[in-house]
C-alpha cells in the first residue's frame, strides 16, 4: 500500500529518553515497563515493550529511543501503554530497539 507524505507526516515519531526500566511479569509475553522522558513539551510516558532477549532493565536507563508519542492509550494488563517505542527484528525475529546515532535533544520529531 502506498501512502502520501500527509499520511506520514501524521505519525508523531520522537526521541525519548528511558529513565526507568522496570521487568513486567504480569505481562503475557515476556515484556519490559520503561518510563520515557520526551522533554517539556510532551513529558515522561509509560510503555511496555517485548525487548527482554537484548536488553535487561538496568541497561535501559539513558538509552535514546524513537517512539510513536500520539497513539491512544493501550491497556496492557495492569500498565496503561502510551507511547510505542520502536524497533526492528533481529534475524531471529527479536526486538531490537531504534534510535538515533548521537545524542540529540529530546522530543525531536522524525523527519
Amino acid at each position: 500500500m502506498t501512502i502520501t507524505y500527509d499520511d506520514f507526516t501524521r505519525v508523531d515519531i520522537r526521541v525519548g529518553v528511558i529513565t526507568r526500566a522496570e521487568p513486567f511479569p504480569e505481562a503475557r509475553k515476556p515484556a519490559i515497563k520503561l518510563w520515557v522522558d520526551f522533554g517539556a513539551e510532551i513529558g515522561e510516558k509509560r510503555s511496555s515493550a517485548q525487548i527482554t532477549v537484548h536488553y535487561k532493565p538496568e541497561e535501559l536507563i539513558g538509552r535514546q529511543v524513537l517512539a510513536v508519542v500520539n497513539f491512544p492509550p493501550r491497556q496492557i494488563g495492569p500498565v496503561k501503554s502510551e507511547v510505542l517505542v520502536l524497533g526492528v527484528p533481529d534475524a531471529a525475529g527479536e526486538v531490537v530497539l531504534i534510535g538515533p546515532g548521537h545524542d540529540v535533544p529530546l522530543g525531536g520529531r522524525l523527519f
